[in-house]
């Protein structure tokens, strides 16, 4: 399942684990400490960002595909699950939730969103806990958006009515 170089193209989207779905716009080659270096040239338009990736250290920085429709499947179902809030301290957890969000793994991902997600009738979140919910909505929105090629505001819909849902 390992990805060669040569299986990223440019026009591709790819998800990078810390920043989520980008585009490969090109292959440019650089002359780096002396060293020529073939890079995947990774546009993040949302975040008006550009990133450079040796095209050799691609997978191992964990950089992939779009997930498949089956993976999407599965976080949505993860989604309608019950929240699991571990008894640990906030900072612990909200440790564990930034290693998620920042896994690149989109099941993971869903289950922050899982169990962040606040009902209208329940508790005020803070402010730290509306940080990582909010970066790991996105991260999911972008990657549901663009596996199933529709816009982010479709996906978004999408699952927020899959959250309020499962409270009823």
């Amino acid at each position: 399942m390992t990805k060669k170089k040569s299986d990223f193209s440019p026009n591709e989207f790819v998800v990078y684990p810390a920043h989520g779905v980008g585009k490969i716009v090109s292959i440019e080659k650089s002359v780096v400490a002396g060293f020529e270096l073939e890079l995947f040239v990774i546009s993040f338009e949302k975040d008006k960002m550009t990133l450079r990736v040796p095209t050799h250290k691609a997978t191992e920085v964990g950089m992939r595909s779009l997930s498949t429709p089956d993976v999407v499947a599965h976080a949505m179902k993860t989604l309608k699950g019950k929240a699991k809030v571990k008894k640990a301290m906030w900072s612990r957890r909200a440790q564990e939730y930034e290693q998620k969000i920042n896994s690149g793994d989109l099941i993971a991902i869903a289950e922050v969103v899982r169990d962040l997600h606040r009902a209208d009738d329940q508790r005020e979140q803070s402010y730290s806990e509306r940080q990582l919910y909010e970066a790991a909505l996105e991260r999911l929105t972008r990657e549901i958006a663009a596996v199933g090629g529709r816009d982010e505001s479709a996906a978004a819909r999408e699952i927020g009515e899959l959250l309020v849902g499962r409270a009823a």
